[in-house]
């Protein structure tokens, strides 16, 4: 059993690697990306924001999935979807390949994020469950650090397309050891019903909502965002009469540590996932730096991150993870209103610190927050929960980008980013993290909000 506990423990956080690396190496090649495909800023935004928004529609319904089919073969699924997905965005030729591989590479991504955090709930106690959420959450930083380093090292010298090759292998890997050597399978609520027209109207209001946040300040924006928002209140309330829903609204109305965990989890994603985007064009295009160097440069908050998760998952095992989370959530905040004095002129050694500054308040907020949300609730819902827990994830990381997408269209405008336009990307970009910074310190309230896990 013991080898299987550390073979588990390798290939999801083998995967938990590949997705934050993905991302944080395509901020990178982002402007290499835009150069040959002749892409515009929101196009760009779009490269990013299409795998985020096909991941977040379908995260719920295949956390409920996995409970009822098993969360090993909706994990070992999303592997070959993934891996099958990057092959085909390196191969892609138009700005509309590569969005439409990037959508199907979020479905597989959802599969893997819906099950990974619930397969290790599973597997390990109560009492070793910070440890390895600190580790898990530790790998996710450790692929978000060398996501920018690899991703510059390739976009410089193999090209963009070659950010997404190394998918391709470990994923092989993955998928062959899952295969090979995990005989186990969680299936907690097999037999159970699929809400089939609850995950048709979650998915449908989620794009409208995100979709709209994109088209803002237009009047089909605003259209968008209102009838996805309604569209979600509708979904509450009918899942709180479904007889097997996608989203047990119990664990809202009686669960206090997990309704305000997962809000907070909400709030700083949001506030924290366009800092590397802004960031990568940042020192690209004012700087001047090569997307090698950016990527070195970038390495500095995740770095930091992947170093003190674990020990932050340990310590919330003792400590209240409310304590030690809200004190991450004041932290990201204080970086946060540090960037928003970025200019032309600002030294590396601010940019540096201050990522650094931010990697120490991300890893005491997350792996602590982590495991509250996933030891507050009954295994039975372990992959909803895990689910949850990626859909807030995913869905603030849309939020942020949601942000960027309007700051932009509202003070640069839909073109490609030039030289004549630095200085209105300068404004845009002060704009959005004072946006962020106090969007984070009301998240310090939801985490305060949450009460004691540990009575």
């Amino acid at each position: 059993m013991k080898n299987n506990k550390n073979i588990v423990l390798f290939v999801t956080i083998a995967a938990s690697f590949l997705m934050p690396y993905m991302g944080s190496s395509m901020n990178i090649a982002l402007p290499t990306i835009g150069e040959e495909l002749n892409m515009s800023a929101v196009a760009l935004s779009w490269v990013a924001t299409s795998y985020l928004l096909s991941t977040v529609i379908v995260l719920l319904p295949l956390g409920r999935l996995s409970d009822m089919l098993g969360r090993k073969k909706i994990f070992l699924y999303g592997i070959i979807l993934y891996t099958m997905a990057s092959l085909f965005c390196a191969f892609s030729f138009s700005s509309v390949q590569l969005i439409i591989f990037r959508v199907l590479q979020g479905i597989g991504s959802a599969m893997i994020y819906s099950t990974a955090v619930a397969i290790l709930t599973s597997l390990f106690p109560k009492e070793e469950r910070g440890k390895i959420m600190g580790i898990y959450v530790a790998a996710v930083y450790i692929g978000l650090s060398m996501g920018p380093f690899l991703g510059g090292v390739f976009t410089q010298y193999l090209g963009w397309r070659s950010v997404f090759y190394l998918n391709v292998p470990v994923g092989i890997i993955i998928a062959t050891l899952i295969i090979w050597k995990v005989k186990e399978e969680w299936v907690e609520a097999k037999g159970e019903k699929f809400d089939f027209v609850g995950s048709v109207i979650y998915g449908v209001s989620l794009f409208l909502l995100i979709y709209g946040l994109s088209r803002l300040p237009e009047p089909l924006g605003i259209l968008f965002v209102s009838v996805g928002a309604v569209g979600l209140i509708a979904f509450g309330l009918f899942e709180s009469r479904s007889p097997s829903p996608i989203l047990q609204m119990d664990l809202f109305k009686n669960n206090r540590v997990f309704i305000f965990s997962s809000l907070a989890a909400l709030i700083n994603y949001s506030a924290t996932f366009s800092v590397s985007f802004l960031l990568g064009l940042y020192l690209q295009y004012i700087k001047g730096f090569t997307p090698q160097m950016a990527g070195a440069i970038l390495i500095a908050q995740p770095a930091v991150q992947a170093l003190l998760s674990p020990f932050a998952g340990k310590l919330s095992d003792r400590i209240e993870p409310l304590k030690l989370s809200s004190l991450g959530m004041v932290v990201t905040a204080v970086a946060l209103v540090f960037f928003i004095f970025l200019g032309e002129a600002t030294s590396l050694l601010y940019i540096i610190g201050t990522l650094m500054i931010l990697g120490v308040g991300l890893a005491l907020f997350s792996s602590p927050n982590t495991n509250a949300i996933m030891s507050s609730v009954d295994k039975k819902y372990y992959g909803i929960a895990s689910g949850m827990l990626a859909t807030m994830r995913v869905m603030g990381q849309n939020m942020s980008l949601g942000i960027t997408m309007v700051v932009f269209a509202l003070v640069i405008g839909n073109v490609q980013i030039t030289s004549e336009y630095y200085p209105q990307f300068l404004m845009s970009s002060r704009a959005i993290f004072f946006i962020l910074s106090v969007l984070c310190g009301f998240g310090v309230f939801f985490s305060m909000a949450r009460g004691k896990m540990r009575k």
